[in-house]
């Protein structure tokens, strides 16, 4: 007992145990054990502390320990990279939440400053930047200008493909009527 209650104290728990891997040199023997311990009680008596714990065993058909290293490798990278993404998720929202309380600040001192100032200041209020939408007039006269340079390109166009199909009519003239 003392023994038990000084591996307690030191935090050597068994029941945070979760999972243990076991190779046998016999398949046969490896199937057989699996078999007989599954849900069978790990203590016999009842003062033993592992008396309500149950085995749980399986056997891994064609299971080689490199699987197992490999399983524990991709574990591992996946925590990792979810720890890596929620760091910086959470530096996202720190610098987002920095970059909202500065510009409190510029807009409280900003107003501040206007409060600080006389009503007919030189300086007048900062106006908007922005482009006024076209009247329907406007509009009309960039549709009838661009639909001039439109026309004219379109029978460029025309004009190009006109002579080149002139070109192939007597280049195909000259293969079908050689006889």
């Amino acid at each position: 007992r003392a023994i038990r209650n000084k591996k307690k104290k030191a935090g050597s728990n068994a029941r945070d145990f979760t999972e243990g891997w076991v190779e046998f040199r016999d398949k046969r023997v490896a199937k057989l054990i699996a078999k007989s311990l599954n849900n069978a009680p790990m203590g016999t008596r009842k003062k033993n502390r592992f008396h309500d714990d149950m085995w749980n065993m399986k056997y891994l058909h064609r299971f080689k320990w490199t699987h197992l290293s490999e399983r524990l490798a991709i574990e591992r990278q996946v925590r990792k990279q979810r720890m890596r993404a929620e760091v910086s998720q959470a530096k996202r929202e720190t610098n987002f939440y920095l970059q909202n309380i500065e510009r409190s600040k510029k807009f409280s001192k900003a107003d501040r400053k206007r409060a600080m100032e006389p009503e007919g200041s030189k300086f007048p209020d900062k106006q908007w930047n922005f482009t006024q939408r076209k009247t329907e007039a406007e509009i009309q006269v960039l549709k009838a200008s661009g639909d001039k340079k439109r026309i004219q390109k379109r029978q460029e166009q025309a004009e190009r493909a006109q002579e080149r199909s002139q070109t192939n009519r007597s280049l195909l003239q000259k293969i079908f009527n050689a006889s």
